[in-house]
């Protein structure tokens, strides 16, 4: 055990120092918030070129006027226009496209299109479409023939947000929100399926190093391979829980600084008591508001999502997400470290690498499908299959697991890791100083059987 715990120490303190542990493990939490707000950002301040589009009616006007202009785009209604003359210079003429509306749109819902040298964005398409779908609408109101339809229109008009909320164990309230619970099961999955990738291939490409370099040869003569093989995994599933504490403790902090700075107390305060004022009376805002009371709907917003966020079982992810990192990582770094052992270059290990990235590949799919029906058959049974669940249950988790179903699916990864790690050193320890020969999963079979 004391070869084993210095292996690990050597291990553990050799990757820790490197400028690239450093670097990554200060940079991954900024790295994975942008990669969540810098698209939704571009998104929604993007602003495309301006485009101008002549509109077409088949000598009709029925649809005259109907689509809007946008901040992006001009309609231009024209007359007595044929589409196939206007075809050959709409670009010399400045349009950016034509858009054809036939008096069959009313019955015939692909009645329309659009002619352009690009393609035209979606934005653009849902606002034509949003918009004639309407008129439409409006136009076979008219045939009932009711008075003030326009009016009525506008006042039935309605929007409609679907609030949550979860019951616990003793019957409390908590708010909850899908979106929140989907976007951490996107990011614990994803999380899950690098962490393990990651650093079981880096307990192959260590157990190739040691061995091309014959640093291995010095080692054994002083360990057992079991405990070399041991004592890297371990060490490098060390540095993996560095990292995520460490990524833990700045989340914490990062989430104290915007509690106690943008969310104040008595600034959610008032906003919540100011709000179904504000929604029930319909009054606009007055002139001469301060820029803060005209943010109020947003601060407001932001304030649910945040206090949404925080109901949400951190206690349960965390401890799952350790035991299913050290669980799974072990599973497939002794398969990484087998591999690793059985090849002279990293070249060869090509051939192993595919039967064992399937899985994790795989689980990742599932848990992509998981955001959308966490209830699933699949998203159950890939939770409970140790090659795949550690992936699928921490995407599976946000939405609400019964522990019954947590305790099986972690007792499975128990007696399969330990059924994994036996049987990659048992290939370990023969084809550590296995040299010159190209190993086959017929001569590793052998080595598993080999009882010496």
């Amino acid at each position: 055990m004391n070869k084993i715990s210095v292996i690990i120490k050597r291990e553990y303190v050799t990757r820790v120092r490197k400028k690239s542990f450093i670097i990554m493990t200060i940079l991954a939490p900024v790295l994975m918030a942008a990669i969540i707000i810098v698209p939704t950002f571009i998104m929604m301040n993007q602003s495309g070129d301006f485009k101008k589009i002549a509109v077409i009616e088949d000598n009709s006007d029925l649809f005259k006027g109907v689509v809007k202009n946008t901040k992006d785009a001009e309609f231009v209604y024209l007359e007595n226009t044929k589409v196939e003359d206007l075809k050959k210079t709409f670009e010399k003429a400045g349009y950016y496209g034509i858009l054809y509306i036939s008096p069959e749109l009313v019955n015939t819902p692909n009645a329309v299109y659009i002619i352009s040298k690009k393609q035209p964005p979606i934005g653009l398409l849902q606002h034509i479409e949003g918009s004639l779908k309407k008129e439409i609408e409006r136009q076979k109101l008219l045939a009932y023939k009711i008075d003030n339809l326009d009016d009525i229109m506008k006042n039935i008009e309605t929007n409609v947000t679907i609030q949550t909320k979860k019951l616990d164990e003793s019957g409390v309230e908590k708010g909850t929100s899908t979106g929140i619970a989907m976007a951490l099961a996107y990011i614990l999955g994803f999380l899950m399926y690098m962490l393990v990738f990651i650093f079981g291939a880096q307990v192959m490409r260590g157990v190739i190093e040691e061995k091309t370099s014959r640093v291995v040869e010095v080692i054994i003569s002083s360990v057992k391979p079991i405990q070399l093989m041991m004592g890297k995994i371990i060490g490098i599933a060390l540095v993996g829980l560095t990292q995520f504490m460490i990524w833990i403790f700045l989340t914490v902090g990062i989430v104290t600084v915007l509690k106690t700075t943008i969310l104040p107390k008595s600034g959610i305060t008032e906003i919540s008591q100011s709000m179904p004022q504000n929604l029930m009376s319909g009054n606009q805002q007055v002139a001469g508001t301060t820029q803060t009371a005209q943010m109020s709907p947003q601060l407001a917003e932001f304030s649910q999502m945040f206090d949404n966020a925080m109901n949400q079982p951190w206690g349960l992810i965390i401890i799952c997400f350790i035991f299913y990192f050290i669980t799974g990582y072990l599973l497939y770094a002794s398969v990484f470290a087998a591999i690793g052992s059985a090849v002279d270059n990293e070249t060869e290990t090509q051939q192993f690498m595919l039967p064992v990235t399937i899985p994790i590949i795989l689980a990742l799919m599932v848990a992509m499908g998981t955001m959308q029906n966490p209830e699933s058959s699949l998203s159950f049974w890939c939770s409970m299959i140790p090659l795949t669940s550690p992936i699928v249950m921490m995407a599976r988790i946000p939405f609400g697991v019964p522990g019954w179903q947590i305790v099986i699916s972690m007792l499975l990864m128990v007696v399969t890791f330990g059924a994994f790690v036996w049987m990659a050193a048992k290939v370990y320890r023969t084809g550590i100083l296995m040299y010159g020969k190209k190993t086959s999963w017929k001569e590793m079979w052998k080595w598993l059987r080999y009882s010496g």
